[in-house]
């Protein structure tokens, strides 16, 4: 694959994890505290209704992120190192461990009725998720910058 079509496969990677860096700030910041205002009455519909749009907006940038960051392992525009790529790699797989094994369990109890103590799991376990797309973010930025470093030789 020549360099041109690495840089696209970049760019629509670094797309997909900035955006994602935005939702989850959203979600750390505002979503998830709010959650605790909703009411216990409402809540069970309000956290099913939030969890299936929630999907609808993050799992294609997701899976974009995830295929994208895959193939920068094998196919890498100049000045991006395979080291750069197995660390956004192994974020990733912070990211998804996390979704998967701490925030996904806690809203499906949370379907269920609001439970104070599992919302405050979901806040706080939530952290990892955020630094974790933070750094990713941080690092595909160094990414493009070291792209066009070389690009500038």
């Amino acid at each position: 694959m020549d360099d041109s079509l690495a840089r696209v496969l970049m760019l629509v990677h670094v797309m997909a994890t900035l955006f994602m860096v935005g939702v989850i700030w959203f979600v750390q910041i505002i979503h998830y505290p709010l959650f605790a205002a909703i009411g216990k009455a409402d809540f069970a519909a309000y956290e099913q209704a939030h969890t299936r749009r929630t999907v609808w907006v993050v799992a294609p940038p997701m899976l974009i992120e995830l295929i994208t960051g895959i193939l920068l392992l094998f196919v890498r525009p100049a000045g991006v190192t395979l080291i750069h790529s197995i660390l956004g790699v192994v974020l990733i797989a912070v990211v998804c461990f996390s979704t998967q094994f701490v925030q996904v369990p806690c809203h499906a109890r949370l379907s269920l009725s609001f439970d104070p103590s599992v919302h405050r799991r979901l806040v706080s376990t939530n952290w990892v998720r955020t630094a974790a797309w933070s750094l990713r973010g941080l690092l595909v930025i160094w990414m493009v910058w070291m792209t066009f470093m070389e690009a500038s030789r």
